[in-house]
């Protein structure tokens, strides 16, 4: 039997509608180990062992998780101990957030392009911020964000964005002072939307012979350069978080979203899927989409990311060689001290029953004893 949450999940429409979707589109690379993940998951073809209960000899059943980062049911864990290592790495401060989002008439170089564009769109984004914090007409400050990569929309819809965490200041030139932002300004969002597409082209142009161009006469860098400038490049400001713990629980939610979760699935009725979806131009209201199958897969298979690609990345003062000293002037500064994680080094079940007061190895029959391992089951794949 496999370990269930929600009556319809991705692997299900997977299983439903994986060989007609295979029939029309392939398969290649990341996307592929990503579509066998995903039905695999928590099932007897990745393996598992048997647990028996040590009071009433209750028994059931646990298979492996695929781990796969595009998998709806693998983030949980990974989020909690993500969230709970950024404690040691965030000042204690006041934050904005920032979504940096590139025109959809340069979708079809994104997609073509995946890795490269989106270390370009991270890189111009978080550039942005750095620079439009060194002007004096607004922080006048060496400051610094966090960057996540998202790359759809609430229908799936290919939406490639960047969420910014943006701390309310930043250290002076000579190292030996926090200045504080105005409240609620860190800087223009046409100043940084110009920025933004600035450094992007800029970048881009560096990059021009490793592109591959979308199918059309018209379609070389002159023609790109146009796309470019002709466009709105759209930077969002979101209402500022108030302290440090407020902006982990929040940033944690977005890190390791993938395109869908299975809670947002309401149903599969003939060769239709039906999810849950926010129209933001209708004010966010809630609404039901009714796609094929065949479709949800085609539109949830275009976010797998490219092998190796970070779409958590840390810049400025955040960044990896630098971090732990800003935190160290920052806290000498203000008398502060670092909060440390809590979790390091303990087992996924010490997590689970830390952070959701849930034991897994309570017997859930009896109420009193103890699942132990008392069999091995043999994994057995199944390919796409």
């Amino acid at each position: 039997m496999e370990n269930k949450r929600h009556s319809t999940e991705v692997a299900d429409i997977f299983r439903l509608f994986g060989t007609e979707y295979l029939r029309h589109h392939d398969l290649i690379g990341d996307k592929k180990k990503a579509f066998n993940a995903i039905i695999n998951c928590r099932t007897e073809n990745l393996g598992g062992h048997t647990l028996q209960c040590d009071s009433c000899g209750y028994i059931e059943h646990s298979y492996n998780s695929c781990r796969n980062r595009n998998c709806p049911k693998c983030q949980y864990l990974k989020q909690v101990l993500w969230v709970d290592k950024l404690k040691a790495r965030l000042l204690p401060v006041k934050y904005f957030h920032l979504v940096f989002t590139v025109p959809a008439t340069l979708n079809k170089l994104f997609y073509a392009n995946q890795a490269l564009c989106y270390d370009l769109l991270m890189r111009s984004a978080s550039q942005a911020v750095i620079r439009a914090g060194e002007n004096p007409l607004f922080l006048g400050a060496r400051t610094g964000c966090v960057g996540v990569l998202h790359t759809w929309g609430q229908a799936l819809t290919y939406h490639p964005h960047v969420h910014m965490l943006v701390p309310a200041g930043g250290f002076d030139c000579e190292g030996a002072e926090w200045l504080m932002a105005r409240k609620n300004f860190f800087a223009p969002v046409k100043v940084l939307s110009a920025l933004f597409r600035g450094i992007f082209a800029e970048t881009m142009y560096k990059h021009a012979k490793e592109l591959i161009l979308p199918e059309s006469e018209d379609a070389d860098i002159n023609y790109l350069k146009k796309q470019i400038y002709s466009s709105k490049w759209n930077v969002f400001a979101k209402p500022a978080l108030n302290n440090a713990t407020n902006v982990i629980e929040y940033l944690g939610r977005y890190t390791h979203r993938v395109a869908i979760s299975n809670a947002r699935i309401t149903g599969i009725c003939d060769d239709k899927v039906m999810f849950r979806w926010k129209d933001y131009r209708n004010g966010g209201k809630t609404k039901i989409m009714k796609i094929t199958g065949v479709e949800f897969i085609k539109r949830f298979m275009m976010h797998v990311l490219p092998c190796g690609f970070y779409k958590v990345r840390y810049y400025g003062i955040f960044a990896n060689k630098v971090n732990a000293s800003h935190i160290d002037i920052f806290n000498s500064l203000n008398g502060c001290q670092t909060e440390l994680p809590s979790l390091d080094g303990k087992c996924w079940q010490e997590i689970l029953q830390e952070t959701c007061g849930y034991d897994p190895s309570h017997c859930i029959r009896c109420k009193t004893g103890r699942m132990i391992p008392s069999d091995t089951i043999s994994a057995r794949p199944r390919a796409a």
